[in-house]
Formats: C-alpha cells, structure tokens, sequence
C-alpha cells in the first residue's frame, strides 16, 4: 500500500503525538508499504524533503506561527498532489489542516483514517479560546469526512465528548511504544553522572514542561516525601526551556524549582535520545505522570517505565489510567491531589518489590509491528469495502 501520513508537526519535534508517528510510520514502512509524510516546515534550518528510516518525508514551508499552530500557504496545494498519488490517508489530530486533507481523500475515493490523539487544549486567553473553537470545528469536520476514527482505549473516548459523538466510526489500537536495549555500562555512567545511588529514592518525570503535565502537583508534594525520605531527587527528562506556549507557566514554577535544584533534590536531565531514555529508566525508583486534563490521553511513558519494571503513579484521567490499571504496575490518584501523590510515592518506595510485571508481554503488546499490522488491517478493510473489485 501507498500510506500517507498527515501532521503538523512530525520529527525531530519531541511530544507523544510524534514519537507515535515516527514509530508507527517507520514500522508499517518495515512491512514493505511506502509511507510518506506530510507535515509543516516548523524550523527553517529542517530540510524540505528528506528520508528517515524508510519514510519519506515532505515539510511544507511556514509562514507564521500561532500559538502552538501554524501557516502554511502552500499545504492545500501539497496535500492535493499527495493525497492523489496513495491509496489512503491517515492524519494525526488534533489537526487545523484536517477536514481539508480528508475531503480531498473522499474526492479522490481514498479511505481517509484519523488518529486522534488528545483534546487541544491552550491557556486561557480571549486568543486562545478562540483558536480551541475553531480547532475543534475543524477537528469535527474532518471526523464527519473520515471513514474510521482510532483512539488508544475505549475509556478515554466514551469520557471524551468528541470521540463520543462518532461512536459509529471508532476502532480501539493501543499505541506503539519500543525502547533500544542500554548496555549496563550506560547505565551506570546515568547513575554516575546524577547520583542514582547516591542521592535515592529517584522520582522520575518524563514530559515537557507544559502546564497540562501538572508539574506543580509534583512540587507540591516533594516537601512530604522529603520528610520521609531526606535524599529524594527528581530527574526531570524532556524540553523545560523554550517550550512553545508555555513561558508563563515555566516563569510561575522555576523560582521554587531552583530552590530543589540548589539543594540536590531537583534536576533537569534535558531531552534525551531513546538510547538516553534506556539509561534514565532503570535508574528510576518511581515514575509520576500527573496530568491535568483530557490534553493527555494515555502517557506513553508510563509504558516505557514499565518495560525496565519501574511503576507509576498517574492522574486517574480517562485513559491515563489505563497503563497503571491494565499492568496492575502502580498507583492512580485523583488530578491535581498532591497530597495522595506523595502518599502514593510513599507507598510505592517502601513497597517497591510489590510491584512487578511481565516485561516481554509488555514489550510484545505496544510493540509497533503489531500496531501497524492492526491499521494495516484496518486499512485493507476499508480499501475493500471502498474499491471492492480491486485487490488488495
């Protein structure tokens, strides 16, 4: 199959959205399709057309930003030419661009299949609300226009009041999550690097630094846990400076953030490489996603903390929840309770050989071919039902 993937933003940006791109894209391109994908020029210094691990992809050129979106002049006339050239079309929401790509799929008789991914939603601002509503039209006209709509768990779509308007059109495919294997001497320089033994239990937070990710639930309760345990740290893993939209939310945090780093109990280990991240996780004691709202739809970190059997303490958020209540590999507190937080850490650390799981089923369950095969799947059922006297 021809496969074409639509996205604002696709690698190297860093957020859940594109790394499960990236790996579903590279993997259907490993089961011999040919995979291209569009999406936005959204640095300059990126190159237009380029080649990555077997998928071909197409930047188109920007003309100004908006809030955390963009313009792109020329993208209806790209997304013509390409949509023309495959046999289906999948496009990642939330996406301002989609309804028009997946109109041009239903014009040209191409099985168009969203992947939404999360609810948008910006800080409040008379400009961003208004950016929310027309995102959320957009969102609504492409869902009228797809064939199939794929979300991660059933729990986050019938909490999701977009999703639960096209129940007709719903399939239910976990997300692709792989790591590389880290040689134990990687590991130990990590732990030699940030004191990992030294400096126990680890607190691990894997995001960028975004007020969805309830940062501040996490600041708010180091005080108890370090109460019960003097030489807790933090490690931090993801972009906290410079991310898009966020500099308010970064200014309010970082003064009490600086007092933890001063003190050792705080530190920022930046945007990691996924060989990187197979260091940082068997380092960690405990890994936190206490997300605030329906902008994070499952926590594809969590998952990977559990492929090197280290739990989680998540928000009971619909779909959030899952990969703690599936794996039975941690703790699910209420959003925004940074009290049950810190008690939840508490528990975890001094129980910490409670919490074990069966690594290599995880690892076979998110592993990305067995995502791909199940759109692959999904794709030749729709190309047969649209084109049914064509093989497929």
């Amino acid at each position: 199959m021809k496969i074409l993937t639509v996205l604002t933003y696709y690698r190297p940006h860093t957020s859940g959205l594109t790394i499960y791109a990236e790996r579903l894209a590279r993997a259907l391109a490993q089961r011999g399709h040919e995979v291209t994908v569009m999406t936005t020029r959204y640095e300059r210094t990126l190159p237009l057309e380029e080649w990555r691990d077997g998928v071909h992809v197409i930047r188109v050129p920007v003309a100004v930003r908006i809030s955390k979106g963009v313009l792109a002049p020329t993208f209806g006339l790209v997304a013509t030419r390409l949509v023309r050239a495959h046999d289906v079309v999948q496009l990642h929401l939330p996406q301002f661009d989609a309804p028009g790509v997946a109109l041009r799929a239903r014009l040209f008789g191409k099985p168009a299949v969203l992947t939404y991914h999360c609810d948008l939603k910006l800080p409040p601002g008379l400009f961003n609300r208004l950016v929310n509503l027309v995102v959320k039209f957009q969102n609504n006209l492409a869902a009228i226009l797809a064939d199939q709509i794929v979300t991660y768990t059933r729990d986050y779509a019938e909490h999701s009041s977009y999703l639960r308007r096209y129940r007709h059109k719903l399939t239910t495919i976990l997300p692709p999550v792989e790591l590389p294997h880290a040689p134990a001497d990687a590991v130990e320089a990590f732990a030699h690097r940030y004191q990992t033994q030294e400096r126990r239990p680890v607190i691990g937070m894997a995001a960028r630094f975004a007020a969805e990710k309830g940062v501040e639930v996490l600041l708010d309760a180091l005080p108890k846990v370090l109460e019960k345990y003097p030489q807790a740290q933090v490690l931090f893993a993801g972009q906290y400076e410079n991310v898009l939209g966020e500099r308010a939310y970064y200014e309010r945090l970082m003064p009490r953030i600086r007092r933890y780093q001063e003190s050792g109990h705080w530190t920022f280990v930046g945007v990691l490489t996924p060989q990187e991240m197979s260091a940082f996780y068997p380092n960690l004691d405990v890994l936190v996603v206490p997300s605030l709202n329906s902008t994070e739809a499952f926590g594809l970190v969590q998952v990977e903390a559990m492929m090197y059997n280290v739990p989680c303490v998540a928000s009971a958020l619909p779909g959030v929840r899952q990969p703690v209540l599936m794996h039975q590999m941690g703790e699910i507190i209420p959003v925004g309770d940074s009290q049950a937080l810190a008690e939840a850490l508490i528990k975890i650390i001094e129980a910490r050989q409670r919490y074990r799981c069966d690594t290599r089923e995880i690892a076979r369950t998110y592993d990305p071919q067995t995502v791909a095969e199940a759109y692959e799947a999904l794709f030749l059922d729709l190309l047969r039902k649209k084109h049914p006297l064509q093989k497929w």
